[in-house]
């Protein structure tokens, strides 16, 4: 089997999990660690018998990588991911890609000019529950989906880059682009977002804690979500879920599974599927990105939709998708 060997710009949370499900792969080996921070990239170096850097443009020097996973604050897109397309290495890069849409489409253009291989971190659309869902709705018209994601993330250190506006975008753009995702893999492009934002807890943040947006899709479906960042933080089960009605069904979808009715019953439906990282490293060794649900291109419409939900918020007006660039 093929080595791929693989160097991570990025060396916290995401990373590491990224880290540990490579090391379990067969003919996988992470050769370079690089982070701003140098005890973040020596530690991870230390654990996969790598060499740590702290300036990614020396890792990207050596002539032994195959792959590069980014895995970077919001506000870090952008350089780094056009230094790894001048490499013409193949990249995974976490969500959202970018801070805004002039970066995305720069990064965008890049990569279709350089032919490679790119993932984005939206593994939610690999999982069993999503293709199960994905099966059940085949070409059956869908009426509404409501999504939600609840979570305490905004309760913390208020000046971590995570709270701040500027470098995150809020809840919207950093964390619910998961379910604003999954709304588009199931259920299609959305065209026009209108939402309203609140601060009714944090307000020791800049962030809206509360957010409702309501979407139409362009097939004519209708949607809405809501986020809160002000939840409690011990309660996960709120987050990245979804009701999606179909002619006269529903689907209730979460990461664990999804609930539907058969024969006049509400069964529970779970599958296994593969992981992300998995599907990227294969890509990789095959130099086939068929089986990536997530490439940087369609990436783009997703954080498209983040964008046009926060402008929403901040002007009190609907938003067409296609407006935001």
């Amino acid at each position: 089997m093929q080595e791929v060997r693989i160097g991570f710009i990025g060396c916290g949370g995401n990373a590491n999990g990224h880290m540990r499900r490579l090391s379990d792969l067969e003919g996988v080996r992470i050769v370079g660690t690089c982070d701003v921070q140098e005890e973040r990239a020596q530690n991870a170096a230390k654990s996969y018998n790598a060499q740590p850097y702290t300036n990614h443009n020396l890792m990207l020097e050596r002539d032994d990588l195959d792959g590069i996973y980014l895995s970077l604050p919001v506000f870090a897109h952008g350089a780094p991911e056009l230094d790894v397309i001048e490499r013409r290495l193949p990249f995974l890069v976490e969500k959202p890609v970018a801070i805004n849409m002039e970066i995305a489409r720069q990064i965008e253009e890049a990569v279709a000019a350089a032919g490679i291989i790119t993932c984005v971190g939206y593994q939610l659309r690999y999982l069993g529950s999503t293709q199960l869902a994905r099966q059940v709705l085949g070409e059956k018209a869908v009426n509404m989906v409501v999504g939600k994601y609840w979570s305490g993330s905004g309760r913390g250190d208020p000046n971590a880059w995570l709270r701040q506006m500027s470098k995150s975008g809020g809840q919207l753009l950093e964390q619910a682009t998961h379910t604003i995702d999954m709304m588009r893999y199931l259920v299609g492009e959305v065209e026009e977002v209108y939402a309203l934002s609140a601060n009714r807890v944090l307000k020791a943040i800049d962030c809206p804690d509360n957010n409702c947006a309501t979407m139409k899709f362009a097939d004519g479906a209708i949607g809405s979500l809501t986020t809160s960042w002000s939840y409690d933080p011990g309660d996960w089960s709120n987050a990245n879920v979804l009701d999606i009605l179909y002619e006269d069904q529903l689907i209730h979808w979460t990461v664990g599974g999804l609930d539907m009715r058969e024969h006049g019953e509400v069964v529970a439906k779970t599958a296994s599927g593969p992981g992300i990282d998995e599907v990227f490293v294969d890509a990789i060794r095959k130099g086939d990105a068929s089986k990536i649900l997530s490439p940087y291109s369609d990436a783009v419409k997703s954080l498209a939709i983040s964008l046009a939900a926060i402008q929403s918020g901040e002007t009190g007006a609907p938003v067409s998708v296609s407006s935001i660039g």
